[in-house]
């Protein structure tokens, strides 16, 4: 399920860009929803928000952590939840990394094509949109106490209550 979600993430990645990329030229947004909500062709060589845009190597070598990190933790994965917030978050990252490996100015320096622009939030793009979404439903999932095997985590207070209404 994570590899299938991933795999999607990645196409629909891939293909907004370089639809983009061929059709919206850079300073001539398309508008969908008045000015509002409208496509824009930036490259971005910074994260999120535009930060660290002198940083972009490093923010490579970020991305391919994240991937390992992912790909490590689905091989122990029993919960589609997690597999869905791990799916969304690994094919968010390998898209926004093939922009690193592939795009210019050069490897491990390649820009990031962002198009998507709603209201006063920075420009994003499917990838950024999924990591994001993904990001938030992990998040979720630990804080509720879901565990990436399928278990959920009790609380110490409720498992010391059962321990001592058991040895009552």
């Amino acid at each position: 399920m994570l590899v299938l979600i991933a795999a999607v993430i990645l196409a629909l990645d891939l293909v907004t860009k370089i639809a983009v990329v061929r059709w919206i030229e850079p300073g001539n947004p398309v508008e969908i929803v008045g000015d509002v909500v409208t496509l824009r062709l930036v490259r971005n060589p910074g994260a999120a928000f535009s930060m660290a845009t002198g940083m972009t190597w490093l923010l490579t070598i970020v991305a391919v952590c994240v991937v390992i990190g992912v790909i490590r933790i689905g091989r122990t994965l029993r919960s589609p939840l997690w597999a869905l917030g791990l799916g969304l978050v690994l094919g968010g990252a390998l898209g926004n990394l093939i922009d690193r490996f592939f795009r210019a100015p050069g490897p491990l320096q390649g820009h990031v094509v962002d198009f998507v622009s709603v209201g006063w939030w920075p420009v994003f793009n499917v990838a950024d949109s999924s990591i994001v979404c993904g990001a938030i439903l992990l998040v979720v999932l630990s804080l509720f106490g879901f565990e990436p095997n399928g278990t959920r985590a009790h609380s110490k207070k409720s498992a010391a209550a059962s321990t001592s209404a058991a040895d009552e």
